[in-house]
């Protein structure tokens, strides 16, 4: 597979949506849509830099290709964020508009991942990439590590910490904030054990302790302590488990 191809057209992603792209035609674009100069702007210049990076001179329909899947994507991404802001329920508004901006670049990177494998001609390879994604033991060893880490052991320190909860004061934790903490540093510990890194899951541990020390005479803020440390404990645990036995399935197949 051309490697090179897909980092030119994930570059040409990344300079359009994010460095060439500012606040102000962001939110210009979310008003005036099919109106607004940097929408336009937008679509034409997804389809240049695609074209300047490629450097396929002759090859106008992979960059005519990313313009007018931009405008599709783009398109229908401003329709939804106008009928969240015309929407009375503005409660979570906030985690809609974030739920589709991501919708939206996976429906991108999508694209690009299309375009590369068309422009290649590496579909069949792909297929077998996924195929051996799911019958290979070691690849799915640690995919099925990862779903594990990420949902269920979500779920399980969830129901070990409940009694925890009820005694302490969680009202004014930001919203789904664990969560994210939680299963963020269930990840990198995997990855630690994974490349055998045990030293740096000790900084984590300290780091995340020390953010967490309460005042000696603050019972509530001990509580919290002790409810966050016990979570911590947890979790680390479960990852530096599933990352041993990932290693020892590794080393021996």
């Amino acid at each position: 597979m051309n490697i090179l191809m897909l980092l030119q057209l994930l570059l040409a992603h990344i300079l359009t949506d994010f460095v060439f792209q500012s606040k102000r035609c962001v939110e210009n674009k979310r008003y005036n849509t099919l109106k607004s100069h940097c929408f336009w702007f937008h679509i034409i210049l997804s389809g240049v830099l695609t074209y300047i990076l490629l450097m396929q001179w002759t090859n106008w329909l992979a960059p005519a290709i990313i313009a007018f899947s931009h405008f599709l994507i783009d398109y229908s991404k401003i329709r939804k964020e106008q009928q969240i802001a015309a929407s009375k329920k503005s409660s979570n508004s906030h985690s809609r508009y974030t739920f589709y901006f991501f919708l939206d670049q996976l429906f991108h990177l999508l694209v690009v991942i299309v375009v590369w494998l068309w422009l290649t001609g590496s579909f069949g390879s792909m297929w077998g990439l996924i195929e051996t994604l799911f019958t290979e033991v070691k690849y799915l060893s640690i995919f099925t590590a990862l779903i594990i880490i990420i949902w269920p052991t979500r779920i399980i320190i969830g129901k070990m910490t409940e009694p925890f909860r009820e005694e302490i004061n969680v009202d004014d934790s930001l919203t789904k904030a664990g969560t994210y903490i939680g299963i963020t540093e269930r990840l990198l510990v995997f990855l630690f054990v994974l490349y055998n890194q045990y030293a740096v899951i000790g900084f984590l541990i300290a780091g995340k302790s020390i953010l967490r020390v309460g005042r000696e005479n603050d019972t509530d803020a001990r509580k919290k302590t002790e409810y966050v440390l016990t979570g911590t404990l947890l979790s680390y645990t479960i990852a530096i488990v599933m990352g041993i036995i990932v290693n020892y399935v590794l080393a021996t197949y």
